[in-house]
């Protein structure tokens, strides 16, 4: 019976094969392990940068950072705030995912489980393409086409939704107000959330819908039973994916918002303000101090991003916990 010696060529070059393979190992490993490590130092960088720039501007603030309604930098002594702007911000932000979330996950449902792939296909193409859309178009739109178009929306509102306070115009003027904003929001962050979340529809285990469905489960008890369970995770990265962009959305909130240092709960009548809005108009105006004061407010916003990722991992990791554990 014929051996092999262990000096043959095939030995030899698998041999060899193994040895690049391992060393291709070793160099993605620590290509990785750099990305990320250089990704961490960028991060504390930024924030060491703004952490510094906020102390000096806050240091010679008259009045509580905040809980201040004004921003006037340049008085003396200097006065601003961000009660507004931190409103204005979080307000925008949760009408834009009220809106847009919902919408979302159906359109991602239709795409992925109810439309024919003949119009599966160009719909996903087109949503694809909004997502595409510089955000400065989207603000053009915004305050040609839809600030007028949704005057008669907010009259409507207040007539039979004034009771609520929330929509009672209390003053004058065109719809360019944080409810606008949410809207225009909304639209600008759908097409994020949707691509998203119908990859991941898309990801489901064809045998748990096959099963369901042998089990005599019509087709929406499928999706509640098979595909939004293991979507959740994904719908929430999805959602978190689009609320950082509507936190921090500056050019389309810049054109269509009338701002404002007023802080009111009536969302239809004009004026607000975010953070990004205000940095963008009031950056090439102000001076080294006011220039400070703008950063501070930047790293306001700042945590908030961080707190808002932070907390969707968090809820990711417990549900990755629950589920393992029922298993």
């Amino acid at each position: 019976m014929a051996t092999t010696s262990p000096d043959t060529p095939d030995i030899r070059s698998s041999r060899r094969a193994k040895s690049v393979g391992r060393a291709a190992d070793r160099v993605f490993s620590g290509l990785s392990r750099g990305s990320g490590i250089t990704l961490l130092v960028i991060m504390a960088a930024i924030a060491v940068f703004l952490t510094y720039r906020a102390v000096l501007a806050i240091s010679q603030d008259s009045t509580n950072f905040f809980t201040t309604f004004e921003w006037n930098p340049a008085a003396n002594p200097p006065v601003f705030g961000i009660a507004v702007l931190a409103f204005g911000t979080v307000v925008s932000s949760v009408i834009a995912m009220a809106i847009a979330v919902p919408v979302a996950i159906g359109i991602a449902l239709f795409i992925s489980h109810y439309a024919p792939r003949k119009l599966a296909k160009p719909l996903a193409y087109v949503v694809d393409l909004l997502a595409a859309v510089p955000s400065i178009i989207y603000g053009l739109w915004g305050a040609i086409f839809l600030v007028p178009y949704l005057d008669g929306l907010n009259q409507w509102l207040d007539q039979y939704l004034g009771w609520t306070y929330i929509f009672d115009k209390s003053s004058d003027g065109v719809a360019r107000n944080l409810f606008t904003v949410g809207i225009l929001l909304a639209i600008m962050i759908l097409p994020i959330i949707t691509n998203v979340t119908r990859e991941v529809f898309l990801q489901v285990p064809r045998m748990h819908e096959e099963a369901a469905l042998a089990l005599g489960a019509t087709r929406w008890e499928v999706i509640r039973m098979s595909v939004l369970p293991f979507g959740r995770s994904g719908i929430i990265s999805a959602s978190m994916l689009g609320l950082g962009r509507a936190l921090g959305e500056t050019m389309a909130v810049a054109v269509v918002l009338s701002p404002s240092f007023v802080l009111s709960g009536h969302l239809l009548d004009p004026g607000g303000g975010t953070f990004a809005q205000n940095i963008a108009a009031k950056f090439n105006e102000a001076n080294e101090f006011g220039r400070d004061a703008l950063i501070a407010s930047g790293l306001v916003l700042f945590v908030i991003t961080l707190l808002v990722n932070g907390a969707a991992r968090m809820i990711i990791a417990r549900r990755k916990e629950y589920s393992g554990a029922n298993a």
